[in-house]
């Protein structure tokens, strides 16, 4: 719920994600729990593969009928196929794509919805009440997402209908245009401009690990390849084995998207930065509609999967 800002003034109010709906924070749960499910299992037919690699790469030690790390190597690629056919059998990418771009569109909207942005200002669109094109809004987008292969939890039975519009979202929204803008800027614009600052952080530090680690790998599987080419050192096993875990670390790198993320989320971060600045000195109530509408376009998922695309 939101509650009065004490820290500023009076009539202010601090809204959180906490006001959104129950439908947001559903996605957004089902988002991160698909998510997961994706990085662990890319994450484990990686390490599979190398395991597999370093197998066929040691002696060979009989036990019984069987070579050891032979049948080791064996159960490794098993492991592989079996992680990926469960990957596809429960689509874990797919649905934390279409789960993350419900919450993100979910959460725009309401705050379009509580702060008077496009199309949602005092008069509505062409006369509509603005709390029954809300409505419509969100069950245009989220129908769009259902024809992907969303699964909308009110269907199912998982949450209730209604409560799409939260309390908090209404209290916001009957504040005087001041109070929403103050709101805005601070609790939605800088949070977001933070957040992917932090993102491109984090991207940056793993660029650089994983940019040294593969460099490390490659150097020395070039290392023992020479020794190999002269006639000595342990032969092609090890240099394979080092061939691997770099591939390893180079799909690694690329399914994470560390360096185009880069690109993308500081662009985002300039865009904002720059926003705030007009929102706080030029912008007028007959023009803040448009403003949030197009801040909103700058957080969008296909917004930054655009710029992650096309970065260089």
């Amino acid at each position: 719920m939101a509650v009065v800002d004490f820290s500023g003034r009076l009539d202010g109010m601090t809204f959180r994600n906490d006001d959104l709906p129950a439908l947001f924070h559903h996605s957004d749960a089902a988002a991160i729990s698909r998510q997961r499910e994706s990085t662990q299992a890319t994450r484990t037919q990686l390490f599979l593969l190398v395991a597999a690699a370093a197998c066929c790469a040691l002696p060979s030690v009989p036990v019984g009928p069987l070579r050891l790390f032979g049948a080791l190597g064996a159960l490794a690629y098993a492991g592989v196929l079996g992680v990926g056919v469960r990957a596809t059998r429960r689509r874990a990418r797919p649905q934390w794509q279409l789960n993350r771009s419900a919450a993100e569109f979910i959460k725009s909207l309401a705050w379009r919805y509580a702060v008077h942005g496009a199309p949602f200002g005092p008069d509505g669109d062409h006369g509509r009440d603005p709390e029954t094109l809300y409505r419509i809004r969100l069950e245009s987008g989220l129908n769009e997402l259902k024809k992907m292969g969303w699964t909308d939890p009110r269907d199912t039975g998982t949450l209730a209908q209604g409560a799409e519009i939260t309390p908090g979202m209404r209290q916001l929204r009957e504040r005087v245009y001041s109070v929403r803008r103050e709101t805005y800027v601070r609790d939605r614009l800088i949070e977001q401009r933070n957040w992917y600052r932090r993102r491109t952080e984090v991207s940056r530090r793993a660029t650089a690990v994983w940019s040294w680690t593969i460099v490390l790998l490659t150097a020395l599987a070039l290392f023992f390849a020479l020794l190999r080419a002269v006639g000595s050192g342990p032969g092609a096993a090890v240099a394979g084995l080092l061939s691997a875990a770099a591939a390893a670390g180079i799909a690694w790198n690329e399914m994470r998207r560390h360096h185009p993320l880069i690109e993308a989320h500081s662009l985002i971060e300039q865009d904002l930065a720059a926003m705030m600045v007009v929102m706080q000195t030029t912008v007028t109530e007959d023009q803040w509609p448009a403003a949030v509408y197009e801040t909103e376009r700058y957080v969008s998922p296909q917004h930054t999967d655009w710029l992650a695309r096309h970065s260089s």
